[in-house]
């Protein structure tokens, strides 16, 4: 006969497998019953499965800086902004499959705030993919060159929230453009798409090269999409440089 630790690597049940018999001391301290006894050992396993679950997420993100709602300063913002966060954290847009871009000049917070948003859809359960536009271009000619762009494709669709990040820091080439313009129309309407960007809408084409494929981008973008401006007249670093100088002083 298999003993707890056997049945509980069968099972697939890894912190019942490794506390075992710290959960039993423990069941035996607090005089639990067979029903108590039965929830402590499931209620543990599931917190593990919990943790696991986004801790897996997470690393499949790709959140290699991780910022938090909690840390994001909104009262810096004007309250046209600030009434939209209280909706926006609920993650009700995901299941919506609508879209944000949140707008401004650089160090006013946009990535802070698009990372947050996706952490929290991890820990809601939510598969997510956060990448800078360069380098999904990048990712995407590679992808092309081994003649793996379906695959790449049927993936990016997968996602229930994809966060792009730093649109309109490099510009593109006709190619780069319409392989990116292709792989946003194929997840049009299958999923939310989070993008940051420092450039206005009327500048795109500055990034785009073309006006009618640019149109054609910020049509698909904009259809459900919730837009924000986040500039602000002093950015994030700027204000903690001042703060740091005045605290060496």
């Amino acid at each position: 006969m298999m003993n707890v630790k056997e049945m509980s690597m069968e099972l697939k049940l890894s912190y019942i497998r490794e506390n075992s018999e710290a959960l039993i001391e423990e069941a035996h301290h607090l005089n639990l019953d067979h029903r108590e006894f039965l929830m402590l050992f499931l209620e543990w396993e599931v917190l593990r499965r919990k943790e696991n679950g986004i801790a897996s997420r997470l690393w499949q993100a790709r959140f290699t800086n991780r910022k938090y709602l909690e840390d994001f300063d909104k009262s810096k913002y004007p309250p046209e902004v600030r009434h939209k966060f209280e909706s926006l954290e609920t993650l009700k847009f995901i299941d919506h499959k609508e879209n944000i871009i949140l707008m401004g000049t650089p160090g006013c917070g946009k990535s802070h705030y698009a990372v947050a948003l996706g952490i929290k859809a991890c820990m809601a359960s939510k598969s997510i993919l956060l990448i800078s536009i360069p380098n999904l271009i990048i990712e995407l000619r590679e992808a092309t060159s081994l003649n793996q762009v379906s695959n790449y494709k049927r993936n990016f669709e997968k996602y229930d929230l994809v966060v792009l990040d730093e649109l309109g820091y490099v510009s593109f080439d006709k190619d780069g453009c319409e392989i990116l313009f292709n792989l946003l129309s194929n997840r049009n309407d299958k999923g939310s798409i989070i993008i940051t960007t420092n450039l206005a809408f009327e500048r795109w084409e500055e990034i785009f090269k073309d006006t009618m494929l640019t149109g054609a981008i910020i049509d698909r973008l904009v259809h459900r999409a919730h837009i924000m401006d986040f500039s602000r007249e002093i950015s994030y670093r700027m204000e903690d440089t001042i703060a740091w100088l005045k605290s060496a002083n």
